[in-house]
């Protein structure tokens, strides 16, 4: 339906893009505004969703997918999000200070504000959670691993496993059997 953005939350200038992809409105929306917190984000895209007449309310939604950074040891697939599963992602803060809290803020305000709408949690370190432990140990007493979890994790896994996936299908070979390097450039890298 669209695809949209709501970023430099809590700075002096924040950024709000929206843009709709439905054949019969290819309205975008892009404002420099102060967007104070991650709820007053959500309000607003959900506000402008509506008034650029993507949706009609919020009762169309049928889910809300998150991107969560730091899945740790726990997640290795998308989960429904409930409230064991948003207390994890805040214990797994501890790895990932910078984004899991903020991670975390958007589902509790969906949560509050649309407890009807079922949420999904996708984790940027599930895609290399198959990695093997002699590739993902760190040469460092074991119990620092098994008491603060210090071990590679691997990072941007959506963006990898999206790139990997679409370079497969333009070449015609199945994903299964395609070997690959991705690299994540940018934002975030």
């Amino acid at each position: 339906l669209a695809s949209g953005l709501a970023e430099k939350i809590g700075e002096e200038i924040g950024q709000l893009k929206i843009k709709s992809h439905l054949h019969h409105n290819d309205q975008e929306l892009k404002e420099k505004l102060v967007i104070k917190d991650h709820a007053s984000g959500l309000l607003m895209i959900r506000e402008n969703l509506t008034k650029m007449g993507i949706i009609k309310d919020f009762n169309q939604i049928d889910a809300i997918g998150h991107r969560v950074v730091q899945g740790g040891d726990k997640f290795h697939a998308p989960v429904l999000v409930d409230e064991k599963v948003m207390r994890e992602i805040g214990n797994l803060s501890i790895l990932a200070p910078l984004h899991n809290p903020a991670n975390l803020a958007g589902i509790e305000f969906v949560q509050k504000a649309h407890p009807h709408i079922p949420q999904i949690a996708v984790f940027d370190t599930a895609f290399h959670a198959s990695m093997p432990s002699y590739a993902y140990m760190y040469a460092l007493p074991y119990e620092l691993y098994e008491k603060y979890q210090i071990r590679r994790y691997g990072f941007h896994g959506t963006s990898h496993h999206y790139v990997a996936k679409e370079a497969a299908k333009f070449l015609n070979i199945p994903y299964e059997g395609f070997n690959a390097i991705s690299l994540h450039l940018g934002n975030g890298s």
